[in-house]
C-alpha cells in the first residue's frame, strides 16, 4: 500500500536546477516522521550512493560533492520530501532515489527519477 512516488527530474543545462520531489503514499505521519529518509543517486558504472540524509535533529547531511548546492527539506502534512538542487553539474547526471525507512520491514524505495545535466 505505501508507496514513494518521485517526481522532478528531467534535462537541464550546467548551472541550471531542479526540484525533485518524493511523496510517502498511503504512509502515516508517525510512520513518516520516524523514519530515516534520505536521497540516492546511481550514475552509469557506479554503484548507488547516499547524497543527502536527514538527521534527527531537522537538519541533513550531505556528501561533499554537493555541499552548497543542494539542500533537502520536507513537509510532513504532506508526507513528501525534497531535494533542490542548484549549480547543477554534468557529475550529478544520475537516477535518484528517495529512501525511507522505520524499520528492518518498513524500508520504502522509490522507483528513481532521471536528472540529466547536459549543455
Amino acid at each position: 500500500q505505501v508507496q514513494l512516488v518521485e517526481s522532478g527530474g528531467g534535462l537541464v543545462q550546467p548551472g541550471g536546477s531542479l526540484r525533485l520531489s518524493c511523496r510517502a503514499s498511503g504512509m502515516i505521519l508517525s510512520v513518516f516522521s520516524g523514519s530515516s529518509r534520505a536521497w540516492y543517486r546511481q550514475a552509469p558504472g557506479k554503484e548507488r550512493e547516499l547524497v543527502a540524509e536527514m538527521t534527527s535533529a531537522g537538519g541533513a547531511d550531505y556528501i561533499e560533492s554537493v555541499k552548497g548546492r543542494f539542500t533537502v527539506s520536507r513537509d510532513n502534512t504532506r508526507r513528501t520530501i525534497y531535494l533542490q538542487m542548484n549549480n547543477l553539474e554534468p557529475e550529478d547526471t544520475a537516477v535518484y532515489y528517495c529512501n525511507m525507512r522505520y524499520d528492518a520491514y518498513r524500508d520504502y524505495w522509490g522507483r528513481g527519477t532521471q536528472v540529466t545535466v547536459s549543455p
